[in-house]
């Protein structure tokens, strides 16, 4: 990430009132924090923008529609998001998906990828199971944490 990017990511924050801003990403961390003026508390303010407002509206569905699954286990594992971005479960559209429920994946298996600030990031189940449910819709907004797949540990 260079200069001009977090000063983009700065003037966005200013744009729509937001006070606190977080990236992760593989080797890269970066947490930004806007002083709020004397006397005035943190709240919650509507935001004008699209795409901040649907990744809020996303962190309160769960799971996506079109989301499939199997029957699902209290001892499943997640497979979550490391970053915010656009969910995509396969390399191109018209490619099949990397995981469907029932597929066999290992700690490298690729499962998704993750468009973060115009770069694909390819996700890894990072465990060894059986892929129980797809939590999230293809071509939608995941926030950081966010889970994406339920796995069956082997």
């Amino acid at each position: 990430m260079d200069l001009k990017e977090i000063k983009a990511i700065i003037d966005l924050m200013k744009k729509n009132s937001l006070a606190e801003f977080e990236l992760e990403e593989k080797d890269f961390k970066i947490k930004l924090k806007r002083p709020i003026g004397p006397g005035q508390a943190a709240a919650v303010t509507p935001v004008d923008d699209p795409e901040l407002t649907a990744f809020g509206q996303l962190s309160r569905t769960a799971p996506a529609q079109g989301a499939t699954s199997a029957p699902i286990s209290p001892t499943d594992a997640e497979i979550k998001s490391p970053m915010i971005g656009t969910f995509y479960r396969s390399p191109s559209p018209d490619s099949a998906p990397y995981a469907e429920v029932g597929t066999e994946v290992g700690p490298d298996t690729v499962v998704c990828i993750i468009e973060a600030m115009k770069v694909m990031n390819e996700i890894k189940a990072e465990a060894r199971g059986i892929i129980t449910a797809v939590m999230s819709e293809n071509a939608k907004p995941v926030e950081f944490g966010q889970t994406l797949f339920k796995i069956r540990p082997l």
